[in-house]
């Protein structure tokens, strides 16, 4: 009886954050009083990102329709910080930015839920 491959026991975007810069909120914010504007990244949905967002953040949203043609518009040269509610939709932008030659990535590790925890 053929059950299928086995279950990968780890998520996938776990295994993709493993390859990112991935920094708690205390220094994301002293990141943050350094970067220069257009460089902070919220890639949560529009009313997310209106009902709240760290201070100088462009919004980005990771699900819209146009998120591709937004990175394509970015300065590969350039740092960015990039930040989700939980993390999850941040990995997976930071890795379509990585993949799209945008090296300089700095991920909120645990989004701005983990503001919260701390």
């Amino acid at each position: 009886m053929n059950e299928g491959p086995p279950a990968c026991p780890i998520p996938r975007w776990t295994l993709l954050k493993q390859e990112l810069r991935n920094v708690g909120p205390a220094e994301f914010d002293e990141l943050l009083t350094k970067a220069p504007a257009g460089t902070v990244l919220d890639v949560r949905a529009p009313a997310e990102f209106e009902a709240f967002h760290l201070d100088g953040a462009v919004n980005m949203n990771y699900l819209g329709p146009d998120f591709l043609e937004q990175m394509e518009a970015l300065d590969p040269d350039t740092e960015y910080l990039v930040y989700c509610r939980s993390g999850r939709r941040s990995v997976r932008a930071c890795t379509l930015m990585r993949n799209a030659g945008i090296k300089k990535l700095v991920h909120l590790d645990g989004g701005i839920n983990a503001y919260d925890a701390e």
